[in-house]
């Protein structure tokens, strides 16, 4: 049943059970104390008055019982007083303090357990359970027993010695318990009426105090179910103490949510860029295909001579063969365990060579610069690497140079060793730039340059290039070589491309 309830009930439940478990615990130490407490005094009064009493000669009996009517109990001390009764006087003193009662008796039981003599009104317990017998056994110590109508007496039994020689006699003084009883009750009461009203008034702040306090979990929840019907911008808010409990829980459901929103927005995203590079390859496919068609169904329809018809045919097709070939090699190095290199100890300053020869070759009109990395003198710039991958990457760099600026702007090639400033003071890095002085690229372009089927002219005119997949394959090869390639831009400054490996001399 209990399982149903929501949280704050629950909480206000157990609250509220212990508070009763305390109040009724207490309540009973308070009660039971306060009773040890008023049996404590009226044993303090009870046992000097039985002392008293088994100590008065049996020939004063009957003068005590006729002087009984006007105090049940302060009828002694002038009476024995009046015999010259010594060394009682004392005791004699406590006789009129009994106020605990306002019944007593006493009476005096033969062996046999005879009444013999009775001070007062015998209505407690009966003379046969209070005979020499249990006066042996309590030796003189108070105890409680149950009177005929069930109340409760206070008695002390001491031994008598009867005159004459009459055996072992019993005096048996009692005193009424129904004052206190009745004064524990009431305490009882007052415990009961006092804890109830406390009870009420605490489980009315308890529910407060708890609705206040989960709070925060109220506006958690608020915030997954806005979660969950789409909005992931939502946060939790923090609490102003950050280190309790909520505000550990708050943060870290904010780290989560965050998490969250990254993973799914990178969902979009990819999602967004797998569209995207299925239509870009189905766009260059379908370009070198529709060129193959149609000339051969103008070659067929007889509006073209075969000649020309093939020579396009096979332009068309060795540009589809180099894209499925491109495609090819992106999809092998990104395979989990990398594309297989053919790693063996170069030189990049081969490739800066070839590079120059490349520019020249495609553009006489270029002038080169060979510098090292930073514009100083070339350098030698050792790398353990596959020699036809890392050829391909510079061939992409010179193309994409080549393709991207105007004929007879200046370039420059850069090779050498630089100091490595993520691996520390002792890493060294092999370095190959390709940069130009050509119209330069926007920040966003910068961050895009090496997207696959990304051109920064936006347009699929051939005069731009390729599919825009050169870039992309430079750097998949140079990541697969454990290094990296950047790209250093700005609008009108040109563009400067930094292939960068591990140095061989520094493994």
């Amino acid at each position: 049943m209990i399982g149903r309830l929501s949280l704050r009930a629950r909480l206000l439940a157990i609250v509220v059970a212990l508070l009763v478990a305390g109040l009724v615990a207490m309540s009973s130490i308070v009660v039971g104390q306060l009773r040890r407490q008023l049996l404590g005094r009226v044993d303090a009064q009870l046992v000097p008055i039985s002392l008293v009493i088994s100590a008065i000669p049996p020939g004063h009996v009957d003068t005590i019982q006729r002087e009984l009517a006007g105090s049940p109990l302060g009828f002694l001390r002038s009476d024995l007083a009046e015999q010259g009764i010594e060394r009682l006087d004392l005791m004699l003193k406590g006789l009129g303090q009994l106020d605990l009662t306002e019944t007593g008796y006493a009476v005096y039981l033969s062996a046999d357990g005879a009444v013999t003599r009775k001070l007062g009104q015998a209505r407690g317990p009966g003379p046969a359970r209070l005979n020499a017998a249990v006066a042996t056994a309590r030796a003189g110590e108070p105890f409680t027993v149950a009177g005929a109508d069930g109340a409760e007496w206070r008695v002390v039994v001491r031994p008598y010695a009867a005159a004459g020689g009459g055996g072992s006699s019993t005096v048996v003084m009692a005193a009424s318990l129904d004052e206190t009883n009745a004064t524990v009750g009431r305490v009882r009461l007052a415990c009961l009426v006092g804890g109830s009203m406390l009870l009420a008034v605490l489980a009315l702040a308890g529910g407060f105090a708890t609705r206040a306090g989960l709070a925060p979990l109220r506006r958690v929840e608020e915030t997954a179910a806005a979660i969950a019907g789409g909005d992931l911008t939502r946060r939790v808010p923090e609490p102003a103490a950050p280190n309790t409990e909520l505000g550990r829980l708050a943060r870290s459901l904010n780290t989560m949510l965050a998490q969250i929103e990254q993973g799914v927005a990178a969902k979009v995203d990819s999602e967004a860029r797998m569209r995207r590079f299925v239509a870009d390859v189905s766009h260059e496919l379908r370009t070198p295909l529709f060129g193959i068609k149609g000339f051969s169904e103008l070659y067929r329809m007889g509006g073209t001579e075969a000649g020309p018809a093939l020579a396009r045919i096979e332009a068309e097709s060795g540009r589809l063969a180099r894209l499925v070939e491109d495609l090819l090699l992106l999809a092998g190095l990104d395979e989990a365990d990398g594309p297989a290199l053919d790693l063996t100890p170069m030189d990049l300053r081969t490739l800066a060579a070839d590079a120059r020869h490349d520019f020249a070759a495609l553009d006489p009109s270029r002038p080169i610069a060979f510098t090292g990395p930073d514009g100083g003198a070339a350098a030698s710039a050792p790398v353990l690497g596959d020699e036809a991958r890392l050829r391909q990457v510079v061939s992409n760099l010179v193309g994409n140079a080549v393709t991207h600026t105007p004929p007879g702007t200046p370039v420059r090639i850069g090779v050498g060793t630089e100091a490595d400033t993520e691996a520390g003071a002792h890493g060294v890095e092999a370095v190959l730039v390709i940069s130009d002085e050509g119209p330069g690229l926007a920040a966003e372009e910068v961050e895009r340059v090496f997207d696959r089927f990304y051109r920064a002219d936006g347009s699929r005119a051939r005069a731009t290039g390729g599919a825009g997949l050169g870039l992309a394959i430079v750097r998949s090869i140079v990541s697969a070589h454990g290094g990296r390639v950047e790209v250093r831009s700005a609008p009108g400054e040109g563009a400067a491309f930094h292939v960068r490996l591990p140095a061989l001399c520094g493994r």
